[in-house]
């Protein structure tokens, strides 16, 4: 049975400041990082998808620091504290939006005394789900996620001057090379029109499968090195249609092939876009 997604309270609470806001980091701040321990923040519901997958996935593929799971009360105890890092679920609002919909971001933050979970400095936020939505939309891409994660951080950190603003779109550079490898998706997270099989080889002139969640868990999971996958984040059907975001990753080596967002009207565009297969389609 799916199950919706129950944020951590004292993250409910305080994370009120917007995403596009969050300082932009330092390269001073991923050496922080890099030297610190990193303490992994469980939701309150032990039993929960999100804490299962983010504990196997952290145990087999977190590499870059130590690290050392937690609960939600003892994040509110130690966030302050600047010789610490966190691997936690943030809630993220913009304020310009006419709506108010509110997106979850894994979030790998450093200690600050500041009062808003959003203040403190963010290494690197990736979004998984609009906040309310079922987690099994995202928890089977866990460990390919925060493998990327890892790997973006190594960069930054061997190249400062990729620390940039919507820093993911200058993967799109990458563009080019989908085509030599398997696009694996799911069919709930394409657009409406290129759902259809046929529709999508037309859109489409190179390899996707349309898979089950598991077959991309199982390509994560043994680094398939032919397979990239795409990650969506959008309302899933539901009322709050505003963002959707885009990612293709790859499977064996964490790389980001593809960054891209569009505003979501109406369901017919919450997934893949026709457009966006015509950008990769090189």
């Amino acid at each position: 049975m799916k199950r919706a997604l129950t944020l951590l309270s004292l993250v409910v609470l305080a994370s009120t400041a917007a995403f596009a806001q969050r300082n932009l980091v330092r390269s001073e701040d991923v050496k922080t990082f890099l030297n610190s321990k990193t303490y992994v923040v469980l939701e309150h519901n032990m039993t929960s998808g999100y804490n299962v997958e983010i504990k196997a996935a952290v145990k087999k593929s977190w590499n870059i620091t130590e690290y050392e799971f937690i609960t939600a009360q003892q994040f509110e105890e130690m966030r302050q504290d600047i010789d610490k890092s966190f691997l936690v679920l943030v809630k993220m609002k913009f304020p310009d939006d006419k709506s108010v919909p509110l997106y979850n971001f894994l979030s790998v933050s450093l200690g600050a005394a500041v009062k808003n979970i959003t203040d403190m400095p963010d290494i690197c936020s990736i979004p998984l789900c609009y906040d309310g939505l079922s987690e099994d939309t995202y928890t089977f891409k866990l460990e390919g996620i925060i493998r990327f994660v890892q790997n973006y951080i190594r960069m930054i950190d061997a190249n400062p001057a990729l620390i940039k603003k919507d820093a993911f779109k200058q993967f799109n550079a990458n563009n080019a090379e989908v085509k030599k490898k398997e696009l694996w998706v799911n069919e709930s997270s394409l657009a409406k029109d290129v759902r259809g099989l046929a529709d999508l080889r037309k859109t489409y002139k190179h390899t996707v499968k349309v898979v089950k969640p598991e077959d991309i868990q199982k390509a994560i999971a043994e680094k398939n090195p032919n397979v990239l996958y795409l990650h969506k984040v959008g309302p899933e059907g539901s009322r709050m249609q505003w963002r959707v975001y885009k990612m293709i990753l790859g499977a064996g080596d964490d790389k980001m092939y593809y960054y891209d967002v569009h505003n979501c009207k109406t369901k017919d565009l919450d997934g893949f876009l026709a457009k966006d297969f015509k950008k990769i389609n090189k």
